[in-house]
């Protein structure tokens, strides 16, 4: 059973489902945080983990981050590695507020990206318990080495340089300039959020 659990991270709305155990009723939950995979929604991969989960007796809740699916924030489709770690953050706020969740029994699963994201979020916030992953990615490296490893550092450098230059621009009045890694069409649903 799911239900809508919208919250907010950095003065975003994030929208969320908590799975929880169907007819559950009587003590208090250990919750889940589960991080969809880069470019993902909460509707795909997370929601059977979180689905699984909660046949398990476990809360979990699943979130479109911020700048993705039904989530506010500008650009659409936006990878922000340090907003989505506060994106974990924010939903395990969220859980202390519900009285059928136990505070001191969260963990947090990240897939694919989220498998970088989530061991982040841990690293600070001592109410993640547990962490664990499922296809995990480092961001990182697929910057520094590309998605098949084989970049090298000229190819990084050119990486770097197009940055620079396009902050360059923008400073200078130029326009924003953006690359989708996913279709633009399925980035997200835009909502309204100042960017």
């Amino acid at each position: 059973m799911s239900t809508e659990a919208n919250f907010t991270s950095n003065g975003l709305r994030i929208a969320g489902l908590l799975f929880t155990p169907e007819g559950h009723a009587g003590e208090r939950l250990p919750a889940i945080v589960v991080s969809h995979p880069g470019g993902g929604v909460k509707e795909q991969t997370a929601s059977i983990y979180a689905q699984r989960l909660a046949d398990k007796g476990y809360a979990a809740l699943v979130f479109d981050a911020a700048y993705q699916g039904e989530s506010e924030g500008l650009p659409c489709g936006l990878e922000d590695p340090y907003q989505r770690s506060e994106d974990v953050k924010a939903a395990v706020s969220y859980l202390t507020t519900r009285d059928d969740v136990d505070p001191e029994r969260f963990g947090a699963l990240g897939i694919c990206a989220s498998g970088g994201y989530v061991p982040f979020a841990a690293q600070t916030d001592t109410r993640i318990k547990a962490v664990g992953t499922v296809s995990a990615m480092d961001m990182r490296e697929v910057v520094r080495n590309g998605v098949d490893g084989q970049q090298g550092p000229a190819g990084l450098q050119r990486i770097l340089d197009t940055s620079a230059a396009m902050r360059t621009a923008e400073a200078n009045g130029g326009d924003p300039t953006y690359t989708f890694w996913i279709p633009e069409s399925l980035a997200c649903v835009p909502r309204n959020s100042a960017p």
